[in-house]
């Protein structure tokens, strides 16, 4: 007999945890969770509200960059989906990004229950410097990343998919398309949460002992 296949996950059950300023603050390493991240302007709190059809669950701002704590969203007792901090775009002290950087890197390197990362881009400014190294900490790390292109809806849909070739191919051509997938995204539309929501249950399924 076939295994029967998991039930798909109910995103819209979706409550938080907590917060953490560092990764020894974290909820016990264990289960299975996904994180999000992006630049601070990349729409990524907007993805986690669409998902979860909670506009008042993952906070957003006019300014970019508020986010400076690790937020932790609990699906089930052991299935959590986690907003890290943006990055690259606020306005804040040198020494303050450099030391966001430094979590967010032994986050993804050390979080042993971590099954993937869904790294959030605007379509129309992809690959940015911090972009390029989150992608260079999940490869080397060997972490499935899920790429978002976001605000998609701003281009049409030709323009959009060329934007998604274009990113492939530069990921390709940098050695960076290791695990990886691409897709274009909207919140405001909710085009491509079917895509995301299939990537997610199959990440978040629990191993059986």
């Amino acid at each position: 007999m076939s295994e029967q296949r998991p039930e798909p996950i109910n995103f819209r059950t979706v409550q938080f945890l907590t917060s953490a300023p560092t990764l020894a603050e974290c909820p016990e390493d264990s289960g299975a969770e996904v994180a999000f991240a992006g630049r601070s302007n990349a729409g990524k709190s907007s993805a986690i509200n669409a998902l979860t059809g909670n506009n008042k669950l993952a906070r957003t701002s006019k300014t970019p960059g508020r986010t400076q704590l690790i937020n932790f969203f609990s699906i089930s007792d052991d299935q959590r989906l986690v907003d890290l901090p943006g990055y690259g775009y606020a306005k804040v002290a040198r020494s303050m990004k450099d030391e966001w950087q430094r979590h967010l890197a032994f986050y993804l390197e050390q979080r042993q229950c971590l099954r993937g990362l869904v790294l959030l881009m605007d379509i129309r400014q992809p690959l940015k410097e911090f972009d390029l190294h989150m992608l260079t900490w999940a490869v080397q790390a060997g972490l499935p990343v899920h790429i978002l292109l976001t605000k998609a809806d701003k281009l049409k849909n030709g323009p959009a998919q060329n934007a998604r070739f274009a990113v492939e191919k530069a990921l390709r051509e940098q050695g960076l398309d290791t695990g990886v997938t691409v897709q274009t995204f909207s919140s405001t539309k909710r085009a491509g949460l079917d895509k995301l929501e299939r990537r997610l249950n199959q990440w978040l399924e629990l191993k059986a002992d």
